[in-house]
């Protein structure tokens, strides 16, 4: 029997059918028909691209079984590939750009390399089916194709591997032919919107001449569009709207959709100093704001523009951890109703390696947002610099594809396009919760700034763009053909909007100072911004000793019906061991000051890599079932734990990672929300985080943070890489109130700094230079007093020392003490006092001073550290520890922080070591 027998009953319409869904998902159709369309691909690749028809009839003549398929049924497979290859490729051939015509791409869409001709114009195809169409004539399959997938807006979305997916942009973009159909109330709407974005640059220009904005002309459809997504996800259900973006329109975008006061804003551009003192402020473009804003169904949803620093993409980070700790906070058993917005610039969304890291999280457990609309206000030139000379990639947006995520390419100049584009995103992510991309292609009208000037290196198309009418005009002109509106209503709506900034603008310059709003004030009610003499006050973490016991019991005990392997059977057990026995360790106090408030209603957040287990084996927050691998975590098992425990191994990400957490902790102060490095050095992979946010946010925008860093630093002769966490750059970023300090010898002081964190009615972010070797000394354990009865020490004195006897007085900073006392006790030095400065910034003056005074005797002091002299707290120490005058023990000036040779690095630790107790080695 003829093998392909079942093609003769295939009526055309369902041959159609069933190759489309072959072409979406071969494993989706029966194996006989998928059989013949494997056999028919591999003969079209087989012959010459340019004679389909032949290659065909090749095919069916080399393949006897084959002989069956008609003409009718060769020319419908015909159709078929040229819709798949309009649906592929049609994104290439559009008009989405307003100033430049587009590269050339070749193969390209022409009937020909479809094995199709003119004389099949008229020739009626069922394959018109699989584009939504009843049977149609080529020619009108074609226009179909044309306004769908090469008119304003092109779409890519065929490497997708869901069907359903698939399916469903199929669908939605069949409606209408993709084009948009607002009635005329919504276009007047719209054109109202476009006015403001138009006439705010324009008023911008003549009143502020020659200042930096950062100009959205060119891209000011983008007002209409945000505008329209509020509106819409609003009546989806979406409850909060985080928002990220750079520099370029962002003044507008303030104005227009977040409602920034523009007497603000015109203050801000006069330069006046603003209302409080104990901030610096930023330049204005920088700024974010909250507000709440009413739809015009009388929704009311909260806006967020996160403030961000010059350093591109950044942001987008901080608005993924903000829109989740929105998320589990306020909608954890649904995530849609948070909805982040990132937008970005062309050069940097295909420059800045953080856009990889950031959409690397969108489907992570720990890290995603139920999905991110971005949008690229697309300039096609990045300050200086061609687009030809910034990515290798065809588009700037091509990141998209790492996830999978369709992406919108829109011609900027029709907005109503930009509008249609921007609904079909939200959509998309409301329905299936994933990123979705749009390229906004507009045009920069000046330079990089309004000071700059773009004629240096783009002569010719700054030609263009000068003679180019702007995206308001071009609208009108179209509502004014159509009659919706006359020109008088234009003149009318345009000289409103002026009016009212040129009253605000005469308000704003009776006011002698600029008043800069909070960020995210909802989420921080209750807290107040503190100067260091508050930081260093005392604070009560004392715990209740019963509580602090049940805790203990609690994450010691394994369930029994389940099996551990043995190892992880001891260290759990071994805790209430340790903790009954008065001798609890660096792993044990950890686990239980976590536990402690998590019962006060507190939450904790961990993240980072390997976090889980901990990267020397010493947290086991999470343990494995030997058999199943089913995760045990005892911190959620506690029985009266009120807050939330998450604690999640990151991807192999730094940069990204710790702005997702300062994010996090930014919009939720009640979070212990941590970020610990894989090694302490590994932080600088984040280093623009670290100086562009967590040193100087509250100075900058008035934003407190209670980010936690857990950065591992000793040197045990690791090498490099793995010995320094860089002590000397934390230190050289601090400044009056911007942050906390540490460097921890016991467990219990470990214990009480993390409590304190949550303990205050303010927050500032927390830099810990963690221990590795210390995890398991036998002298660096803690006892239950100490815990329950003891509070954070900026200092630990020495009182095992006659102080009289003491000659020496040793100041010195984490696992080096425990090296130091070593050698004393090896020397017998009893007239040596090892003084451990537990809190580096705000430096604890007058507990120094103190200490310093009770050593009636002493006539030596000694900073002492196991970093090289240029590393390490040595320069910081200088700079503000002049309270007796002091000799320095360490290593040399080096250049790498460690040597690699292990003898050599003991050595050199060995030498620093002996400088502590013979003045006369002093470099």
């Amino acid at each position: 029997m003829d093998r392909f027998s079942f093609l003769n009953a295939a009526h055309t319409e369902f041959f159609a059918q069933t190759y489309d869904q072959y072409l979406i998902n071969p494993d989706s159709v029966e194996p006989s028909w998928r059989a013949f369309f494997q056999g028919f691909d591999f003969g079209m690749t087989t012959y010459n691209e340019e004679n389909i028809g032949q290659q065909l009839a090749n095919f069916a003549t080399e393949n006897q079984d084959c002989s069956v398929v008609s003409d009718k049924i060769q020319k419908e497979f015909n159709v078929l590939k040229l819709i798949d290859g309009y649906r592929t490729r049609g994104h290439l051939f559009t008009e989405t750009n307003p100033v430049r015509e587009r590269r050339t791409y070749e193969p390209n869409l022409d009937l020909a390399n479809f094995g199709l001709s003119d004389a099949d114009l008229n020739t009626v195809f069922d394959a018109a089916k699989v584009i939504g169409q009843q049977p149609q004539t080529l020619k009108e399959i074609i226009t179909h194709l044309k306004n769908v997938y090469c008119q304003h807006i092109g779409i890519e979305y065929m490497y997708m591997r869901k069907p359903e997916v698939i399916q469903w942009i199929q669908n939605r973009i069949n409606i209408n032919d993709n084009l948009p159909n607002f009635d005329g109330e919504q276009k007047k709407h719209i054109l109202g919107k476009l006015n403001e974005a138009v006439s705010f640059e324009n008023f911008l220009h003549t009143k502020y001449v020659g200042q930096k904005r950062f100009s959205l002309e060119g891209g000011e459809s983008i007002i209409p569009a945000l505008d329209a997504l509020i509106e819409s996800a609003a009546e989806k259900g979406v409850e909060h709207f985080v928002m990220g973006m750079a520099h370029r329109g962002r003044l507008n975008i303030l104005a227009n959709i977040f409602g920034k006061a523009t007497q603000d804003i015109f203050s801000e551009f006069d330069g006046k100093d603003y209302d409080k003192e104990y901030f610096d402020g930023d330049v204005k473009y920088h700024l974010g704001l909250t507000s709440e804003r009413k739809t015009k169904s009388g929704k009311k949803i909260n806006i967020n523009l996160a403030p961000n620093p010059s350093h591109l993409e950044t942001v987008g980070a901080v608005i993924e951890g903000i829109a989740r700790a929105k998320q589990d906070k306020y909608t954890p058993d649904d995530f849609s109703k948070v909805l982040p917005i990132a937008v970005h610039g062309d050069a940097a969304v295909a420059g800045q390696g953080i856009v990889y890291e950031i959409v690397q999280m969108a489907q992570l457990d720990g890290y995603k947002t139920g999905g991110t609309i971005h949008i690229v206000i697309n300039n096609q030139v990045g300050f200086t610099t061609n687009y030809q000379d910034a990515r290798s990639s065809t588009y700037c947006t091509d990141v998209a594809k790492v996830t999978l995520s369709p992406v919108l390419h829109v011609n900027s100049d029709d907005t109503e396009a930009v509008v249609h584009a921007m609904l079909f995103a939200l959509d998309f992510r409301m329905q299936f919760g994933r990123d979705v991309f749009i390229d906004l292609l507009g045009y920069r009208k000046y330079g990089h700034n309004e000071g700059d000037e773009p004629r240096f290196t783009q002569p010719v198309l700054y030609k263009i763009i000068a003679k180019h009418r702007n995206p308001r005009d071009i609208y009108a002109e179209k509502l004014i053909t159509a009659g919706i509106v006359d020109a008088a209503y234009i003149t009318k709506i345009e000289n409103e909007y002026k009016d009212k900034l040129d009253e605000n603008l005469q308000a704003s310059r009776k006011k002698d100072l600029t008043i800069i709003k909070p960020f995210l004030q909802d989420e921080w009610k209750g807290f107040e911004q503190v100067s260091d003499d508050v930081m260093l006050q005392k604070f009560d973490t004392k715990f209740d000793k019963k509580k602090l016991d049940q805790i203990a019991n609690e994450i010691s005990t394994l369930p029994s019906d389940k099996k551990f392997i043995s190892k992880i059977t001891k260290i759990i057990t071994d805790r209430k061991t340790m903790y009954d026995n008065n001798v609890i360790d660096w792993g044990t106090a950890e686990s239980l000051a976590y536990g402690s408030l998590l019962t006060e209603g507190y939450d904790v957040r961990i993240s980072g890599q390997d976090v889980e287990r901990g990267t020397f084996s010493h947290r086991h927050a999470v343990v494995k079932v030997e058999d199943s691998e089913e995760e045990v975590i005892l911190l959620n098992s506690l029985k009266d734990k009120k807050g939330k425990f998450n604690v999640f191994n990151s991807f192999l990400s730094e940069y990204g990672v710790l702005g997702f957490d300062y994010g996090y902790a930014l919009a939720n102060p009640n979070a212990l929300t941590i970020w610990e490095a894989q090694f302490g050095d590994f932080s600088n992979g984040a280093q623009i985080m670290i100086d562009q946010y967590i040193s100087c946010g509250e100075d900058k925008w008035n934003n407190q943070n209670g980010i936690v860093l857990l950065l591992p630093h000793g040197y045990e002769g690791q090498g490099a890489e793995h010995s320094s966490a860089r002590m000397e750059r934390y230190l050289q970023l601090c400044a009056r109130h911007n942050m906390y300090v540490a460097d921890c010898t016991t467990p219990a002081n470990f214990y009480h700094l993390l409590r304190r964190q949550m303990k205050t009615k303010f927050r500032k972010p927390l830099i810990h230079f963690s221990p590795k070797s210390l995890l398991r000394h036998p002298l660096c354990v803690s006892t239950q007093e100490e815990l329950y009865n003891g509070q954070f020490q900026e200092t630990i004195d020495d009182n095992s020392v006659d102080k009289k006897k003491v000659k020496t007085v040793v100041f010195v900073t984490g696992k080096f003490y425990y090296d130091i006392l070593a050698e004393r006790e090896k020397l017998e030095r009893n007239d040596v006092a090892l003084v451990r400065v537990e809190q580096l910034f705000p430096l604890p003056v007058e507990q120094l001073k103190a200490i310093i005074a009770s050593y009636p005797n002493a006539d030596d002091y000694v900073w002492a550290q196991e970093e090289p002299k240029n590393m390490g707290a040595y320069s910081y120490m200088l700079m503000n520890f002049n309270l007796v005058p002091w000799r320095l023990a360490s290593l040399k000036a080096y250049a790498a922080p460690a040597a690699g040779s292990h003898t050599r690095d003991r050595r050199r630790h060995a030498d620093a070591i002996r400088m502590v107790f013979d003045k006369n080695l002093f470099r």
